[in-house]
């Protein structure tokens, strides 16, 4: 049984976590923040991993340094604009 400075240990950490690391998310995160998170997570990391642009090189045909060039231009929008918000 979890007792109540455990629950509020479990849940301080997690504030902490969410605060230093944007891409983990909070209560008030949109789907489409939630989603421009992962996709550009996906990107930094194919262009950060060698061996992995190398395989979207060659299963493109594309010099590695274009498609480096390709997903860094995706970055900026990966979804797509924002969609309209509604304030409530």
């Amino acid at each position: 049984m979890a007792s109540a400075s455990d629950r509020f240990n479990i849940n301080s950490q997690l504030e902490h976590l969410q605060t230093k690391y944007v891409g983990t998310g909070h209560a008030d995160l949109h789907r489409f923040e939630w989603a421009v998170n992962i996709q550009r997570d996906s990107y930094a990391s194919y262009v950060g991993h060698y061996p992995m642009l190398a395989y979207f090189a060659v299963a493109e045909n594309e010099s590695i340094g274009r498609e480096r060039y390709n997903f860094m231009q995706k970055m900026l929008l990966p979804c797509g604009p924002p969609p309209e918000r509604e304030d409530d």
